[in-house]
This record gives C-alpha cells, sequence and structure tokens, in this order.
C-alpha cells in the first residue's frame, strides 16, 4: 500500500498563502491524487485532484486560489492555497487511487486561518 505523509499546515491568516507537501513512496501504481478536507462537524469533502496523465479537477470553492501540482522526481504531491479564508480552516488529507482501485490516506495536517 502507498504510503502518504503530508506536512506544511498551520496557522495563516485570511487573504495569505499556503504550500501543503503530499510525500507518495512509489508512485508505480498511482491513477490519481488529490486533496481533500475536513472541518468539524462536516464530511470530507474533495478540494482538488490530478490523475496521472496530467487532467486536474478543482472544486468550485477553491477554483481560482488553490492550485495542486507535483514533483515527479521527488514523488511530491503540493496544494498551493492563495487567497484563503476562514471557510477553508480544516484537516488537509492527501489521498491517492492505484491502477487496481485501492486508495491510501494520509493522517492529515491541519489548517488554521484567522479572521
Amino acid at each position: 500500500q502507498v504510503q502518504l505523509v503530508e506536512s506544511g499546515g498551520g496557522l495563516v491568516q485570511a487573504g495569505g498563502s499556503r504550500t501543503l507537501l503530499c510525500e507518495i513512496s512509489s508512485r508505480a501504481l498511482v491513477n490519481v491524487m488529490g486533496w481533500y478536507r475536513q472541518s468539524p462537524g462536516k464530511q470530507r469533502e474533495l478540494v482538488a485532484s490530478m490523475t496521472r496523465d496530467g487532467d486536474i479537477i478543482y472544486d468550485d470553492f477553491v477554483k481560482g486560489r488553490f492550485t495542486i501540482f507535483e514533483e515527479k522526481e521527488e514523488n511530491n504531491l503540493y496544494l498551493r492555497m492563495n487567497k484563503v479564508t476562514p471557510e477553508d480552516t480544516a484537516v488537509y488529507y492527501c489521498n491517492v487511487k492505484s491502477t487496481l482501485g485501492i486508495e491510501s490516506w494520509g493522517q492529515g495536517t491541519q489548517v488554521t486561518v484567522s479572521s
């Protein structure tokens, strides 16, 4: 199973920026990579995802503010968050789905946006 380790979370002021990192143990069978988030009392929701062919989708609430990108040589996946608002406060999770249909999750990293 693919191991994922997120980092980069923390406290950020509204209007500011933050970049999250997901270290992926192996990309050999990875088909889709993505970032999800979960706020207290809410279900986990998709933020952005990227296929191995480079197709990207964003949820409407982050479109134009967040960017998902990868660094293939380092097996790293990033989420660049710009113009954050208090509504972006959540635990952010890295997720990958393999070509075999196996799904893996990281432990999550907390992002807190202060107003």
